[in-house]
């Protein structure tokens, strides 16, 4: 039935010709062209063969200036592979975090690559936030596995040569990742060659000829490392656009924006820039990082005349009239067409393909009217080619892969104008909900999971409904893929383009992350679905852990418009013991299971990101007191620590720094001063002495951790202290790491909860970071000591000041982590700080 409705929409396909810029056509004709000087460069990369892999540890390790010389300067295929995604990180930009910060951090990367001309990879491994040492870091990463991605990356890429961003031990790279990177790619050069390693891959095995570490720039036999190196000038201008090498790798690294980077998009980067690289595995190199590499077409079995053919056509190339170039490129086409497949000739037919597409002007786009949509749905595309050389075109068809399915269109293309069909494709009833491939399944704490191995490596999903232009040019057949997207408008160039998803016909969400039971306790839990079509029936239910009931057992729901909401409330029991467990939603729908909640991530540097995780909320039973019952919020970076409070019981109040006086804080219990707020906010240094006057007066103010540089004032308290120092050292990664109670009576950790070691169970990725180096211990009272294995104990992860008649706490304890994770004792031993002098 499905495939018959498929062929009967296609039948119905008319192609329709109409002039370039016609009202109410696609903006595809109006497309800048690219110049005749992109186009020739592209020539000289395509007769070069030479591939460089550059390989670190995050988003933002890259060397921007580097990619940016051997991919768009020499012309060669340039890849960076980023082990994690920087999920573990910290968010200039606004609230998102873990794997939410992990997707946007994605986007950023490829939003470099897009400026910078090199190709993205990445690893399944994880970033949990700093490490210390690369032995930990491994530890966490499950070292053999995360190999087995460097491998695989290796083999299908084939770098020629592989380049660290950090040195092996005994040099570091001041962060356990960064360390651990270069161990791995020392490793796996060595690996990839090996074809008993991993040969569940299925890869053909694979010998670089050298991995290098890019150093620093300090010199020869710095960070503890002695070897043959060379140094390469990486400054100069881009053949193109005559821009600096060092411009266009800023505006790749202002693409960070998460990281603060944003500000490198504005700044020249002429003139020299003299790199060095010391050889870290395999032949010492003389004068050049590819000095004994064949970089012609030589060393391809069978293509040795492939190169004299690109000299030719771009010797005769002329920039009046790419399209000339025709025939030759044609030619060159069909003696690829007797390589043998292998990676470097696949790669190479891909960029032909291209080259060919620039000349002609040939362009194709598929956009459909909404850009979600739900399995067995029909689609509705629209296809739109141009062309804008006189060259014949003759476009054939376009074919559905997902479906199987093809249709004739057999019109010639006319320069200048637009060709236009429309056609109709059921996508597949068993189709899942659009997801992130490394997030659909649950992985572990420091790798995630990944069903489709040939996914790995990826840095994001491939289209959900691929769509294939078939055309004859000169007598050849040329496939252009493409994928279907909604035209929208939008803030940004970024964000106007929308990917076609798969939803779900409801959406589920809980109104809180978290919620607070006493054990043994009956607390009402909403859940709300959200229908994505009219007419969507079910029942809603709760997948309850062992020792936790939900009433009633289901509930029907009915709604009657897309959009349209039912919240429905269930009384949850929890277990007579404290203990903390995930509860997820069900909505049972006409047979079907569905059980995801809707998360859109807007930034206006990237294309707005759908993610589709499971709806859970995390319950957790404990036993805990509070005193006051109003508190104020002055956010900083962005954290969810607000509604943790909310959950506590508090009524909350969010603050500006004109707040921040005794007469308008006079009402509230306490004062939470949001993470990074130091750095952040400008209305803050004015205003610390009204905040100070309401803690002398009797009112207590918690101020989370800040970052040491970029503070706009150097005071953060009543009494001096000082978070200037070597950052590292005054942070505690191991979140297992043993506490000590210094001042086990003080009322921070006795009243209204006891606080014990039990309370330190169960914390996420690390204790906490930025603590101060030094205060006034006259006035500051430290009340735990906490560190790292091999470490001296740290004793300012809490300092608490009495003034006056109130209490100021400084703290780089990561509650902003732990609170929304539902950790136990983190609110507890946050209820005792709000409660100081009550």
């Amino acid at each position: 039935m499905m495939l018959r409705r498929l062929q009967a929409g296609l039948a119905r396909l008319v192609p329709v010709l109409l002039a370039a810029g016609t009202a109410g056509g696609p903006a595809l004709g109006a497309l800048p062209p690219p110049t005749p000087a992109a186009i020739l460069q592209e020539m000289r990369s395509f007769r070069e063969t030479a591939t460089v892999l550059y390989l670190a540890a995050h988003p933002d390790d890259e060397n921007t200036q580097l990619i940016t010389y051997f991919s768009r300067g020499r012309g060669y295929r340039m890849g960076y592979l980023s082990l994690t995604r920087g999920d573990g990180g910290q968010n200039e930009l606004g609230r998102d975090f873990d794997e939410k910060l992990g997707v946007v951090r994605t986007q950023e990367l490829l939003a470099a690559r897009q400026v910078d001309g090199g190709r993205q990879f990445f690893s399944r491994a994880i970033d949990f936030g700093f490490s210390k040492n690369p032995a930990e870091t491994l530890g966490f990463w499950d070292d053999k596995q995360v190999l087995a991605d460097v491998v695989r990356v290796i083999r299908q890429f084939r770098p020629d040569v592989i380049i660290t961003r950090f040195p092996v031990p005994p040099g570091s790279g001041g962060h356990g990742h960064h360390t651990a990177s270069a161990m791995l790619a020392v490793e796996a050069f060595k690996v990839a060659a090996d074809p008993k390693a991993f040969p569940e891959q299925g890869l053909t095995p694979w010998q670089a000829k050298r991995v290098v570490w890019n150093e620093f720039g300090q010199g020869r036999g710095a960070n503890g490392l002695t070897g043959p190196s060379v140094q390469l000038d990486i400054g100069g201008n881009d053949p193109a656009t005559g821009e600096p090498f060092g411009t266009i790798a800023n505006r790749s690294r202002g693409m960070h924006k998460t990281q603060g980077l944003g500000g490198f998009s504005g700044r020249d980067g002429s003139g020299p820039n003299v790199q060095s690289f010391m050889l870290l595995a395999g032949e010492a190199p003389d004068k050049d990082l590819l000095d004994g590499v064949d970089l012609t077409w030589k060393r391809v079995p069978g293509g040795e005349e492939i190169g004299p053919l690109a000299d030719n056509a771009i010797k005769d190339f002329n920039p009046d009239n790419p399209a000339a170039s025709v025939p030759a490129l044609l030619a060159i086409r069909t003696k690829l067409a007797t390589l043998p497949a292998d990676p470097l000739v696949d790669a190479k037919r891909r960029q032909l393909d291209h080259l060919l597409l620039v000349c002609l002007g040939l362009s194709v786009e598929t956009t459909v009217p909404e850009s979600e949509v739900l399995a067995g749905e029909q689609l509705n595309l629209h296809q739109a080619v141009t062309v804008r050389a006189d060259t014949p075109v003759r476009w054939m068809g376009v074919r559905f892969p997902l479906v199987k399915i093809q249709t004739n269109v057999g019109v010639v293309l006319t320069a200048g104008q637009i060709a236009l069909s429309d056609s109709t494709a059921v996508l597949p009833a068993g189709t899942p909900p659009t997801q992130p491939y490394w997030l659909r399944t649950e992985g572990s704490v420091g790798i995630y999971k990944v069903d489709d191995t040939a996914l790995i490596g990826r840095p994001e999903n491939p289209p959900v409904f691929p769509v294939e232009y078939v055309f004859v040019v000169g007598g050849q057949t040329l496939v252009v893929t493409d994928e279907p997207v909604q035209l929208v408008a939008a803030a940004s160039e970024a964000q106007s383009r929308r990917r076609l998803s798969v939803i779900p016909p409801v959406s589920l969400d809980f109104a809180a992350g978290v919620e607070l039971f006493a054990p043994g306790a009956v607390r009402e839990v909403t859940l709300e679905a959200t229908a994505a079509r009219a007419g969507v029936n079910g029942k809603l239910r709760l997948a309850l852990p062992d020792g936790w009931k939900a009433a009633p057992a289901s509930q029907a729901f009915h709604l009657a418009a897309a959009g349209d909401k039912a919240a429905k409330v269930f009384k949850v029991t929890a277990p007579v013991h404290p203990g903390a467990a995930d509860i997820r939603a069900v909505a049972d729908v006409q047979g079907a299971h569905f059980n995801t909640r809707r998360v859109v991530i807007r930034y206006e540097h990237i294309p707005v990101q759908l993610l589709q995780p499971p709806a859970r909320l995390r319950a957790v039973a404990l036993d805990l007191a509070t005193r006051g019952q109003r508190v104020g919020y002055l956010p900083g970076a962005g954290d969810d620590v607000a509604a943790s409070l909310a959950q506590m019981g508090y009524a909350v109040s969010m603050l500006t720094g004109a707040d921040l006086t005794p007469e308008k804080l006079r009402s509230l219990d306490a004062v939470v001063i949001g993470v990074r707020a130091f750095n952040e906010r400008s209305d803050l240094a004015d205003n610390l002495a009204g905040l100070f006057a309401y803690v002398e007066g009797g009112g207590t103010v918690i101020a989370q951790y800040n970052r040491p540089n970029g503070l706009k004032t150097p005071r953060l308290g009543p009494y001096d202290l000082s978070i200037n120092g070597d950052a590292p050292k005054y942070r505690v990664t191991d979140e297992k790491s043993p506490v000590v109670f210094l001042t086990p009576d003080h009322p921070a950790l006795t009243t209204p909860n006891r606080i014990g070691a039990a309370d330190f169970d169960g914390w996420v990725q690390e204790r906490g970071a930025y603590f101060p180096v030094t205060w006034d211990e006259a006035h500051y009272q430290t009340i735990l000591a906490v560190n790292d294995p091999g470490e001296a104990p740290l004793k300012s992860s809490v300092l608490i000041a009495r003034h006056g008649r109130g209490y100021f706490v400084y703290t780089g304890l990561a509650f902003f982590r732990q609170l929304p994770a539902g950790v136990p004792g983190a609110y507890r031993l946050f209820a005792n700080l709000l409660s100081l002098g009550k």
